[in-house]
């Protein structure tokens, strides 16, 4: 499975920026999520979301901010980062992976495929 991240760049507080992921193969049982890793941090859980049905999952530090969403003709999802924070500064990466339970759609080592990341950068 390949996956292609774009989007992110540089945005003021308070901004809005998207990223996307495109994948190469697509199940019914897949989830596609988005981590990230702060300059001198571990990567941290961002949002997920399931193919199959639809259900999305947020960090509680993202939620309300943050809107995941896909694109069935794409294989592509999205993430619509709105009141961005100095503190979203970070490295983005989309990861992919199928039939994970609940208790692991936060863990990054339950994702075998990774994206090559995108930056996004929130400053004044």
């Amino acid at each position: 499975v390949q996956l292609q991240a774009s989007g992110g760049g540089s945005v003021q507080p308070g901004g809005s920026l998207r990223i996307s992921c495109a994948a190469s193969r697509r199940t019914s049982n897949m989830v596609i999520a988005w981590f990230r890793q702060p300059p001198g941090k571990e990567r941290e859980f961002v949002a997920a979301i399931r193919w199959n049905g639809g259900s999305t999952h947020y960090a509680d530090s993202v939620k309300g901010r943050f809107t995941i969403s896909r694109d069935n003709a794409k294989n592509t999802i999205y993430v619509q980062m709105n009141s961005l924070k100095p503190e979203d500064t970070a490295v983005y990466y989309c990861a992919w992976d199928t039939s994970l339970i609940l208790s692991s759609i936060r863990r990054a080592d339950a994702y075998d495929y990774w994206g090559q990341g995108t930056q996004v950068t929130v400053s004044s």
